[in-house]
């Protein structure tokens, strides 16, 4: 038999294990975002190699600014966090309505997404001294702790915001669609305080403030969504709205054109969010409403949906395991010297010709250490008290390394 009859085997028997009343363009959508992440974080991710053989962060931003509009596409979060708000309420629904309690719904939830981060943590804690007896330098492990735990602080404030559930499901039962408007303003007058003419005398936290307003904006359109508190109209406001919006906030309001920080600019709009992100949460949201119809007919067909359903099944794995693809790579490259695409400064067309043919490689290093590790996404139902004690301890000391605690 041959691979592509396997394939196409396997898409159909999937097809056929599929529910009838499963929401298909819900799950595509996901899986977009979900591979916006790692493609996004490798094409506008790269290292420099100092002297002394040790990996830098740098970003091709830096010396090619017409890159940034490709940010525009990449960076998705909105609707991940559209589409997390959607499920969300449609499973706090079914929890409640079959007897079941808002607590015990949360912790299964929480649960959900904190074995996998536990996982990871843990497992790249207890790599650190091994690497570093391997000769590895450790301004090569403070970088590839950072960019381990970069994709994490995503899933911290997510898990907030699933707590926060019932009372999004609340605010889009009273208020519509209407109940983001608070949250956009909110964002907007954080910006305005520490953009504006007060900027000086505003303190350094204030940003912070935005941390959990500016990604709940495209949770809590999810959860109205979920609640048929959305239809056409209000998406097509989202999608003319948020376009305007984001052209205004660029052309007269000068905000950083790339979605993703830049090293050595003052300003960045994702950490935390600035109303440019929102703009872009929203314009997407009303787009994803207007094709949801169009992306489940076409995932009707099974070599289209069988993938999706792989990659929403290893959603966590691919969230946390996708800059160790990266630094599998990059650190063995190290020892070699300048590899293009890999080692060398993203400052040249030809890194990034170089960097897509490695996109491919750095994909099968993704879904190799992916079969090892996608069992933490499981219940750990063997795991000792001990065990889950000793993985919490190495978690944190991984956080503290690699926040440059210790």
């Amino acid at each position: 038999m041959s691979i592509v009859t396997t394939l196409r085997t396997s898409a159909s028997a999937i097809d056929a294990k599929t529910p009838a009343h499963r929401d298909r363009s819900i799950d595509g959508l996901r899986a977009l975002a979900l591979l916006a992440v790692p493609l996004g974080h490798w094409l506008l991710g790269g290292f420099s190699l100092d002297a002394q053989g040790a990996l830098h962060n740098a970003s091709p931003l830096s010396s090619f600014g017409f890159f940034a509009p490709l940010s525009w596409v990449l960076q998705m979060l909105g609707i991940f966090f559209l589409v997390g708000g959607y499920a969300s309420v449609l499973s706090y629904r079914r929890a409640v309505e079959g007897g079941g309690s808002t607590a015990d719904w949360l912790r299964g939830r929480l649960a959900r997404l904190g074995r996998p981060v536990l996982g990871v943590t843990a497992v790249c804690a207890a790599l650190i001294p091994v690497l570093y007896a391997l000769g590895v330098p450790t301004t090569t492990l403070h970088t590839g702790s950072t960019l381990v735990i970069q994709p994490l602080w995503f899933v911290g404030v997510y898990t907030v915001i699933t707590a926060l559930t019932p009372y999004c499901v609340r605010a889009a039962r009273k208020l519509g669609a209407w109940a983001a408007a608070p949250l956009l303003g909110s964002v907007a007058v954080i910006d305005f305080l520490r953009y504006g003419p007060y900027a000086d005398a505003m303190p350094s936290w204030l940003s912070l403030l935005n941390l959990v307003p500016g990604w709940m904006f495209a949770y809590q359109l999810g959860v109205c969504w979920g609640e048929k508190r959305i239809g056409r109209r209000g998406a097509w406001a989202l999608l003319i709205g948020g376009t305007a919006l984001f052209a205004t906030l660029l052309l007269a309001f000068h905000y950083p054109e790339s979605m993703v920080g830049v090293p050595g600019e003052a300003r960045t709009n994702s950490h935390p969010p600035s109303l440019l992100v929102l703009a872009l949460a929203a314009a997407q949201s009303g787009a994803a409403m207007l094709l949801r119809d169009r992306i489940g007919r076409l995932l009707r067909r099974p070599a289209l949906w069988a993938p999706v359903v792989v990659i929403n099944l290893s959603a966590m794995t691919i969230l946390c395991w996708h800059q160790t693809a990266l630094l599998t790579a990059a650190i063995p490259g190290s020892f070699a010297g300048a590899i293009p695409g890999l080692t060398t400064s993203p400052d040249s067309l030809g890194w990034i010709a170089a960097r897509l043919a490695w996109l491919p490689v750095l994909a099968g290093l993704l879904v190799l250490i992916g079969r090892h590790t996608r069992g933490f996404e499981a219940p750990w139902k063997r795991a000792t008290h001990v065990r889950r004690a000793l993985a919490g301890v190495l978690a944190a000391g991984f956080a503290v390394f690699a926040l440059g605690l210790a």
